[in-house]
């Protein structure tokens, strides 16, 4: 599987994808917000759906889709989450 970072890399660097988790029992999940118009209605449910299993998540929103997460940010949901899902929509 080869995995593209979409954020005009130059010379691209080969990663591997990690492996996806079996159960969310414990974990940690943080729902990203690329502030798209509607992403958040997508997010706003899914926050309901873990709920409703007892999963603890975490929300956050980019300040804006058109330019790369800022590491702040970046380095917050690395300390505060397990796994992301990030939103896309329009």
């Amino acid at each position: 599987m080869i995995v593209l970072d979409p954020t005009d890399e130059r010379s691209p660097v080969r990663r591997e994808p990690l492996r996806r988790r079996s159960v969310l029992d414990g974990v940690r999940v943080g729902l990203l917000d690329i502030a798209k118009p509607r992403g958040d209605v997508f997010l706003d449910r899914l926050e309901s759906l873990f709920a409703g299993r007892g999963v603890t998540v975490r929300r956050y929103v980019k300040p804006t889709f058109t330019k790369p997460m800022p590491p702040d940010l970046r380095r917050e949901i690395a300390t505060e989450c397990d796994v992301v899902i990030e939103a896309l929509a329009d």
